[in-house]
C-alpha cells in the first residue's frame, strides 16, 4: 500500500480547479485503472486537471517534492505508462473538448480526447484526421508515438498532420511548439513520445474523406488455412493499390456476434480490414481485386461514416481486459515470416488474441526519415502480437505465446518497433533501435528541455550528456 504525507497534497489541492484523488478516497481504484487490466499500479495521487494552470501546478509541486510524474491522456497505452507506483498522475480525463475550423481544415483537440471525440467533431464536416484503429484510443499517446492508422497511406501518420502543440515543460513554463516556435521541440514531439513535456492541446490538419465523411470499409475474412496464400497475395497487391485504399492484415478468431454469420462464430481465420476513402464512383473498380480474390468466408465491405469503421472494434475490446503486447517493424513480409505466422496463428491462445500488420507505405513513406522523430519511413508494416483475455488466469499463457511468437518472428523484422505497441520493460536498446538515427538528436533535445529526466514514465529517451 502506498503511504503519503497528506500535508503537501493539501497544499496542492488548494491551488487546483481539478480533482485531487488520494489512496484513501473511494474513487481511487477507479481513477487508477487503465485500459490494460493487467496493469495494477498505485500512484501516490491522481489529479484530474481542468485547465493548463492545473498542469503547471502539478509539475511544479512534483518537482518541489521530488515526486515522479506520470501523464495520462486516454489511458490506452500498452504498458500502462500513464500511471506509475508512488507517482503524481496528471490525468486529462476531464479535458476532452474539440474546436473544428471547417474553412481552414483544422481541429484543436484537448489532451484528454479520444479519437472517437475527434471523429465526432470532424466527420459531420466530411473530414478526418489520420489516427489509429480504435475510437477509444487516446489522442495524446497515439500522436506523440507517431500515429499509424487507416489513413496513413493517403495522408501520412498523425504526426505528419500535427500543426501545433501547447506544452508544459519540466520547469513549469508553457510554450507553443510548431514549425516557427520551438521548432526543435516540435520535431521531437512528432514521434518522440512523452519525453519532452506535458502536451495540453494539439492542433491538427484535417482532410476531406470519402463522400462527405462516408467511406467504404470492412473486413474480408478467409479460412485460417488460406493464410500463406492470402499473405503472399496481400504483400504484392498492397503497394500497387491506389493510396485511397488501405487494409491491415490480421490473424483472429471470428467474434461470436452479429454481423458475422452464426456458423462462423469462434472459428480461427485470417483477414484484411479494408478502408477506401476515395470517390464512390470509382469504388467498384478499386475494390474489385480485394473482393474477387480467393474464397472468402465473409465480405463485409460497405459504405459507412469514417467514425463507424474507426470504432468497429471498440465493443470487442473494452477497457479492463488483460493484455500483453510484442511488436516490430517489417520492411517486407518474407516467406520465412509467413511460416511463423501460420504456426502461431494455429495456436491463438484466447478468442481475443491476435496479430496485426499495419501498412506504412504511400504518403507515410514519402516523408524523409529525418523530418520528424518517427524515423521508420521505408514503407512496410508495423506489426503487433497481442495476447488478450478478460481472465487474469490467462495472462501467463498468452504472454508466453506472444513472446515465443515474437522471438521466432523478430529475425525477419527491420529491428525496432512502434513505441505505442511496446510494453514498459523492453530496455534501452529497444528504445534506441525504434528511433534509428534520430535517437541522438532526440537525446540532445531532451537535454535542452528536460535535462533531469523529469518525464521518464515513458519509452524513455535519456538526456544526452
Amino acid at each position: 500500500m502506498t503511504t503519503i504525507a497528506t500535508a503537501p497534497y493539501e497544499e496542492l489541492a488548494a491551488t487546483l480547479r481539478g480533482d485531487l484523488v488520494l489512496p484513501s478516497d473511494p474513487a481511487y481504484d477507479a481513477a487508477r485503472a487503465v485500459y490494460n487490466g493487467a496493469i495494477d499500479r498505485r500512484p501516490s495521487a491522481i489529479v484530474r486537471v481542468r485547465d493548463t494552470a492545473d498542469v503547471v501546478a502539478c509539475v511544479k509541486f512534483a518537482r518541489a517534492h521530488d515526486i515522479t510524474i506520470a501523464v495520462r491522456g486516454g489511458g490506452h497505452n500498452a504498458g500502462g505508462l500513464g500511471i506509475a507506483d508512488d507517482a503524481l498522475v496528471i490525468d486529462f480525463a476531464l479535458l476532452h473538448s474539440t474546436t473544428v475550423d471547417p474553412e481552414h481544415h483544422t481541429v484543436r483537440v484537448d489532451a484528454g480526447c479520444t479519437w472517437a471525440d475527434v471523429d465526432h467533431a470532424t466527420v459531420p464536416f466530411g473530414m478526418a484526421v489520420p489516427c489509429g484503429f480504435l475510437g477509444s484510443t487516446g489522442v495524446a499517446g497515439l500522436t506523440l508515438g507517431g500515429g499509424v492508422g487507416y489513413l496513413a497511406r493517403r495522408f501520412g501518420l498523425t504526426v505528419d498532420n500535427l500543426l501545433s502543440a501547447d506544452v508544459v515543460l519540466a520547469d513549469g513554463t508553457l510554450v507553443t511548439a510548431n514549425e516557427t516556435s520551438h521548432p526543435d521541440l516540435f520535431w521531437a514531439l512528432r514521434g518522440g513520445g512523452g519525453n519532452f513535456g506535458v502536451v495540453t492541446s494539439f492542433t491538427f490538419r484535417a482532410h476531406d474523406i470519402g463522400e462527405h465523411g462516408v467511406i467504404i470499409g470492412g473486413p474480408v475474412l478467409y479460412d485460417l488455412a488460406d493464410t500463406p496464400d492470402v499473405l503472399r497475395w496481400y504483400r504484392e497487391l498492397l503497394p500497387s493499390l491506389p493510396e485511397e485504399l488501405s487494409g491491415w492484415f490480421g490473424l483472429l478468431t471470428i467474434p461470436p456476434a452479429p454481423p458475422f454469420p452464426e456458423e462462423l462464430w469462434g472459428r480461427k481465420a485470417c483477414g484484411i480490414v479494408w478502408c477506401y476513402t476515395g470517390p464512390h464512383d470509382r469504388a467498384d473498380e478499386v475494390l474489385e481485386p480485394v473482393k474477387s480474390y480467393g474464397t472468402p468466408l465473409v465480405v463485409g465491405l460497405q459504405p459507412m461514416p469514417h467514425n463507424i469503421l474507426q470504432t468497429a472494434f471498440d465493443e470487442l475490446y473494452p477497457a479492463g481486459l488483460q493484455w500483453y503486447w510484442k511488436a516490430d517493424f517489417f520492411s517486407e513480409i518474407s516467406d520465412e515470416a509467413i511460416d511463423v505466422h501460420v504456426r502461431y496463428g494455429q495456436t491463438l491462445p484466447t478468442p481475443f488474441s491476435t496479430m496485426h500488420l499495419y501498412p506504412m507505405d504511400g504518403d507515410a513513406a514519402r516523408v524523409p526519415a529525418e523530418a520528424t522523430a518517427f524515423g521508420y519511413r521505408d514503407g512496410g508494416w508495423a506489426g503487433v502480437i497481442v495476447g488478450v483475455s478478460p481472465e487474469p488466469a490467462d495472462l501467463d499463457g498468452m504472454s508466453r505465446w506472444a513472446k515465443d511468437y515474437w522471438s521466432d518472428l523478430h529475425p525477419t523484422s527491420a529491428g525496432g518497433a512502434y513505441i505505442n505497441f511496446m510494453m514498459d520493460d523492453e530496455g534501452q536498446d529497444r528504445v534506441r533501435a525504434s528511433y534509428r538515427d534520430n535517437y541522438d538528436r532526440l537525446a540532445r533535445i531532451k537535454a535542452k528541455y528536460d535535462p533531469e529526466n523529469v518525464f521518464h514514465v515513458n519509452q524513455n529517451i535519456r538526456p544526452a550528456r
